[in-house]
């Protein structure tokens, strides 16, 4: 090769070599750009939520409020201060008692229909996981009416109540997969919803519940008639219920979502039962964690919790389920199969990765067994989350039917949707 060739060549690779340097220099320009927005935007909506709960945290004070009283008493209301499709909202405040007995407060919201209407019935909704921190509450978000399916229900012309659960958002913590808590604080908050004179609230209501706020509406049609003989159980829809605890510990316990639950579950359940050690069952980094994982909202602990299952790391040493007290309470906190007489819708997607759908199936088989009216609606495809938002369109003409008095047809002689876990 000739000298002018070698420095042509020279000269090319060179020039290459710029370029490649130009096109790095200005990727990593960008990416620190992205990087700084992202900090600047994450600094900015953390002010921004510090902010809106210091201004709500007055409404969710209960000092000097006495705590013994009728339950069901709303003791502060007021305007949810945000844009309801065919309605109006309040946030609420309201007496409840937890699982012991002890009365407590429980926050949540009303939506009341614009129509006159009278004797209206009631959609009492439950929740599913969002985390305990004040910022995760329903009531104490940024816009509380986010409710996929809420125009539909005030186009029916039926008040909805959303209890917080008591602990979520107001002092004490949270009955987190404690049946009968959460059932006292959907049952109190339709009595809260009745006890509102601009409601025109009948006795007359439907629970409705999606993943923890599932096995909150068994739960609650099943204390239902002991604990509010005043209130006339329609129908019970439970979407993606976290039935069976057991078996859903069994195949989760080291997965990703053992982040999200785990947490929660570890950091509530020894207050219901102080027999419960969360040393006993967390690994090392599990037991430095997950008090303050429990306080993360969900969209939050869900990242966390996957970038932790990436490098290996696990909440639990091994599973809870062979640590016989917490064995003994994942039981009790299973959901109750309900009687013939109590209509039962069960919602699940087959490709639920979080209330894993085998669970369900075993739930829907054990209570057919045992005689429930039990319906089930099965969806193909759908992450966990957003299952109501997937199927209401099939679920409120479900609930309108019960509101009717039409008989529920039991879909309980057809083979499962899919194959039951092993109880």
């Amino acid at each position: 090769m000739n000298k002018s060739s070698l420095a042509k060549k020279r000269s090319k690779s060179k020039k290459s070599f710029c370029h490649r340097h130009r096109i790095l220099t200005a990727l990593l320009v960008t990416v620190g750009i992205l990087v700084a927005a992202f900090v600047i935007f994450l600094t900015f909506t953390t002010w921004q939520t510090d902010q809106r709960q210091k201004k709500l945290a007055p409404f969710y004070d209960t000092t000097g409020i006495p705590v013994e009283g009728p339950l069901g008493e709303v003791v502060r209301a007021e305007n949810l201060g945000v844009e309801v499709t065919g309605g109006i909202g309040y946030r609420i405040l309201y007496r409840t008692e937890n699982a012991t007995g002890a009365k407590t407060f429980s926050s949540g919201m009303v939506f009341v229909p614009y129509n006159p209407a009278q004797n209206r019935p009631v959609l009492a909704w439950a929740h599913g996981t969002l985390g305990l921190g004040d910022s995760c509450t329903p009531s104490r978000t940024k816009d509380p009416s986010n409710i996929s399916w809420l125009g539909d229900a005030m186009s029916q012309g039926w008040v909805v109540v959303a209890t917080d659960y008591a602990g979520q958002g107001t002092p004490g913590t949270q009955g987190y997969l404690i049946g009968s808590a959460e059932a006292h604080d959907v049952l109190n908050s339709v009595r809260a919803a009745r006890n509102m004179e601009q409601t025109n609230a009948s006795n007359q209501y439907v629970v409705w519940g999606h993943s923890q706020g599932g096995s909150s509406a068994l739960f609650t049609a099943a204390q239902s008639a002991a604990y509010a003989p005043e209130l006339d159980l329609q129908g019970t829809v439970a979407s993606a219920p976290a039935a069976e605890l057991v078996s859903l510990l069994n195949q989760q316990w080291d997965s990703a979502t053992a982040w999200v639950i785990g947490p929660v579950v570890t950091a509530t359940w020894p207050s219901v039962n102080p027999s419960l050690n969360p040393a006993d069952v967390l690994t090392s980094i599990g037991k430095k964690t997950y008090q303050r994982i429990a306080d993360q909202c969900i969209a939050q602990s869900a990242i966390g919790g996957m970038l932790r299952n990436a490098l290996a790391q696990k909440v639990f040493a091994s599973n809870p389920i062979s640590n016989p007290d917490w064995q003994t309470m994942a039981e009790a906190q299973s959901a109750p199969d309900l009687l013939p007489n109590q209509p039962l819708l069960v919602v699940e997607s087959k490709t639920d990765k979080v209330v894993l759908p085998n669970t369900t199936a075993l739930y829907i088989q054990q209570a057919c067994a045992a005689g429930s009216n039990l319906q089930s609606l099965w969806i193909d495809k759908g992450n966990h989350e957003a299952i109501p938002k997937l199927t209401y369109a099939r679920v409120i003409p479900w609930i309108a039917e019960r509101f009717a008095g039409q008989p529920n047809s039991s879909s309980c002689g057809e083979a499962p949707a899919v194959t039951p876990a092993t109880p």
